[in-house]
């Protein structure tokens, strides 16, 4: 009896536990969430929305892109590390909720290296050093310097929230030059740089991309751009480093993460996905708009940089002492 048994057993065995191995090579049966940290219209939102379109051709299921703004990105990075790890909940992760809001809000409840499943790293995008030409006559960087010292008041400068990279570059600028400034974050860079063209903040740090059209058209006055090496885009404009602030430098990076403990079939197949979107012509079109330069990453090279930023770039916004108020 026990030896006819065991046939039955073990096919019963084998189906029960087979079912998640098989769910997971099915994936995805419904469609997939990704979630900004930021609202709608910013760099991080328009890459989520082409990745979305892009991956929705090439995966069964849509990709619905869902904007949770707030607190530096850490409400929908603390929201997506409570979500189940079965790959329908992704975040388009980036330096802010990662590396730079997690020290200014300790109480965010989640580690930005343990709490995530590091998948796919998406490139990176310089700011740009802006200024209204109606309100500020600076036209290189020693200049502005200059004159944010010669202020009564230290002049307002707009970020796209408290912990975002923008928000850190100003304070790296001010602990490098000695000059003060007044932090007004927004609820991502639309808003605030509506305020900065309205002429309600004086100046501001943002993606170079999106603020081409208005640089070029003289509505706003670009200073120089926070990235190693000038960009193709903009070739005219200065580097900090050309602008004699070496090491004043400023990249926002973007990836594609998951809540820990993502099984590692979703994880190579979804990997496998993003590099092959990655090559398109389409996304590589959008990309150089954006001015992102995407370098090729393992699931495990990406979670080795995330833990390299946080430990480096976290590191000094941690020295900064800065806190959210």
């Amino acid at each position: 009896m026990r030896r006819r048994h065991l046939p039955l057993l073990a096919a019963a065995t084998a189906f029960t536990f087979g079912r998640p191995a098989l769910a997971q090579e099915s994936w995805p049966t419904r469609p997939v969430r990704i979630v900004v940290t930021f609202p709608p219209g910013g760099s991080s939102d328009i890459v989520a929305r082409v990745l979305a379109e892009v991956l929705a051709q090439r995966l069964p299921q849509r990709l619905l892109v869902d904007n949770r703004p707030g607190a530096g990105g850490t409400l929908a990075a603390a929201h997506v590390a409570t979500q189940p790890p079965d790959g329908y909940t992704l975040m388009l992760s980036n330096t802010a909720p990662i590396v730079t809001s997690p020290p200014i809000y300790p109480q965010s409840g989640y580690d930005p290296v343990a709490s995530f499943t590091h998948v796919a790293y998406l490139g990176a995008t310089p700011l740009v050093i802006m200024v209204n030409p109606r309100l500020v006559p600076a036209t290189d960087l020693a200049g502005l310097v200059a004159w944010i010292k010669a202020q009564r008041s230290p002049p307002a400068y707009g970020s796209s929230g408290a912990g975002s990279v923008h928000h850190i570059f100003g304070e790296a600028l001010m602990a490098r030059t000695g000059a003060q400034l007044t932090h007004v974050p927004y609820r991502g860079s639309s808003p605030m740089l509506a305020d900065l063209l309205g002429g309600a903040i004086p100046l501001a740090f943002d993606t170079l991309p999106q603020n081409v059209d208005n640089i070029r058209s003289g509505r706003l006055r670009a200073i120089a751009v926070t990235s190693p090496i000038r960009q193709p885009m903009a070739p005219e404009l200065p580097t900090t480093a050309d602008a004699g602030f070496p090491g004043l430098v400023a990249e926002n990076w973007l990836g594609l993460s998951a809540p820990a403990g993502l099984p590692a079939p979703i994880v190579a197949k979804l990997h496998a996905e993003v590099t092959a979107a990655l090559t398109l012509p389409l996304v590589q079109q959008r990309w150089n708009e954006l001015g992102i330069a995407v370098r090729p990453m393992t699931p495990a090279e990406f979670t080795a940089f995330v833990a390299e930023e946080v430990r480096t770039v976290g590191g000094a916004v941690r020295a900064l002492g800065i806190t959210a108020q």
